[in-house]
């Protein structure tokens, strides 16, 4: 038998692969694989969980509960954050028009909405900037749909997505994002012991993350990937950011002060370096940015300067 493997919080006071190419050639490979090897079952495991229509049955699997219950821990370590924060919980609408999306419209599900075009929404943005005037710290939860073209480690066409908006600062926007992220982990490492020994995650390597996170500015970190040919304007891509968590000694890291001109129109300018914005990508080890934060610019002349400017350079 031949088995083949295929091994983003805003805030605005303001309002706050690699791919390997092989030669063509046939080379016939005799696998006998044995149902106890852990790699083996895994990989089948992974496999399966593709075929949308009997996912239902994998539930039966002890590694599928364990994450079921991790991910309740998760959130409800996020929602007690909030709620010491008193950031105050709402819902916001999953069917939308383009105010859904997460930058670009192409990424969305279109729906037929009683014979109006609509959309399965990535985000609930800007519903919650519209109730921070009125409610001041607001966060939801929920799922975000991607009409990604391929499905894999990095790439999910339906995720859970978790967004706060209120009013503050940058720095307060940072220190909020390490509470909820120290919060969510302390309480899987509270309640879900078991569960992290049956999926094989090292118990001990979550109680090292910690407040304050590292962080580095954007052009700190072109400085230390110059011999990767990185090069300060660039976008990181994931082995970029692998390697500076990696040189951070693998925790948590931000990357913060992106250059204006490769984020969206509606960042807030930096006071000091105009060229840069207030931003910030949150790095974890393993899995990778999981987190993006940014002040939202709130002068409506200046969005609507900087939205035509970006609109007419093709950004």
């Amino acid at each position: 038998m031949v088995h083949t493997i295929v091994l983003r919080s805003h805030a605005p006071r303001s309002k706050l692969k690699s791919k390997i190419h092989l030669p063509r050639a046939r080379v016939p490979i005799q696998l006998e694989p044995n149902p106890s090897d852990r790699t083996y079952k895994k990989a089948i495991f992974l496999e399966n969980l593709k075929n949308t229509a009997h996912r239902y049955r994998l539930f039966k699997e002890p590694s599928l509960q364990a994450i079921a219950r991790i991910e309740s821990s998760l959130l409800s370590g996020a929602r007690k954050y909030f709620e010491e924060n008193l950031f105050v919980e709402v819902t916001v609408p999953h069917v939308t028009r383009a105010t859904g999306a997460c930058e670009n419209v192409a990424t969305m599900f279109e729906v037929d909405f009683f014979g109006e075009k609509r959309y399965l929404a990535q985000t609930g943005q800007l519903y919650l900037e519209v109730m921070t005037p009125y409610l001041e710290r607001v966060w939801a939860a929920g799922p975000s749909f991607r009409a990604e073209e391929k499905v894999d480690e990095r790439h999910l066409v339906e995720f859970t997505l978790l967004e706060i908006e209120f009013r503050g600062n940058f720095n307060q926007l940072l220190e909020h994002v390490e509470g909820t992220l120290v919060s969510m982990v302390s309480e899987v490492l509270a309640k879900r012991s078991e569960d992290l020994a049956i999926l094989g995650v090292d118990a001990e390597r979550l109680q090292n993350v910690r407040r304050p996170f590292k962080r580095l500015t954007y052009t700190e970190a072109v400085e230390l990937l110059e011999d990767e040919g990185v090069r300060w304007g660039d976008d990181l891509k994931s082995p970029h950011e692998k390697l500076l968590v990696e040189c951070m000694g693998s925790q948590p890291l931000f990357i913060t002060h992106y250059p204006k001109a490769i984020k969206f129109f509606n960042m807030k300018e930096n006071a000091v370096n105009h060229e840069l914005v207030d931003s910030a990508d949150l790095i974890l080890p393993y899995s990778g940015e999981a987190v993006g934060a940014a002040e939202r610019e709130y002068e409506y002349d200046r969005l609507v300067t900087d939205f035509w400017s970006r609109a007419c350079s093709g950004c």
